[in-house]
This record gives C-alpha cells, structure tokens and sequence, in this order.
C-alpha cells in the first residue's frame, strides 16, 4: 500500500488549500482514512477520519472549517481546509486503516499570518 499525499503550500490566515492523497495498492474503499498533522517536537495529532460509509468525524479544533471526502472511484481521499489560521502550520499526513495501517510522506501546509 502506498499513500502520496498533495496539495500543501504557504496561504494567507483565512485562505484555503485542498490536500490529495491518493492510495494505491489497496482495497480502497474499505478502508478508513485519516488526515493527521504534526508540528516540530509535538505528536501527530488526529484531524479528521472518514470511514468506508463516508461518516467523518474531526477534531474540535477543526470542526466546522475542514471538510474530509473520499472518491473510491479515485482511490483519494481530501481534506479541503477553509479559513486557515496560523495554528494550522503543520505537516499533514493521511492514513490509510484496514487492519494494518500505512502512512503517506507528509505534505507541508504554512499559514502566514
């Protein structure tokens, strides 16, 4: 199973970025997904999960500005995020979960303030 996620970049406090990932390799859409994001010296911390139904749940510091989606046709999973705030600043992984687990490389997001 491989992951590649996409779609970081430096944007402006209350711009938007999308961030792809898409997994190969897998029985897609069977899998829960999950974005996390990590800061130096922090643990990855758990930002939105979607399951093979498509429920999605998000972390509080989240809910309300970043949407998770899934596209089993595509085998990707997005997480779009809206009114971006400096605290966003992290590397964003996704997850793919099926029993085992697999992690793409990280895309950077950095929010200028």
């Amino acid at each position: 199973v491989q992951l590649v996620e996409s779609g970081g970049g430096l944007v402006q406090a209350g711009g938007s970025l999308r961030l792809s990932c898409v997994v190969s390799g897998s029985r897609f859409s069977a899998s829960l997904m999950a974005w996390y994001r990590q800061t130096p010296g922090n643990e990855r911390e758990l930002v939105a999960t979607i399951n093979s139904v498509g429920n999605a749940n998000y972390a509080d510091s989240v809910r309300g500005r970043f949407t998770i989606s899934r596209d089993n046709a595509k085998n990707t999973a997005y997480l779009q995020m809206n009114s971006l705030k400096p605290e966003d600043t992290a590397v964003y992984y996704c997850k793919w979960y099926l029993g085992r687990e697999y992690w793409g490389q990280g895309t950077q997001v950095t929010v200028s303030s």
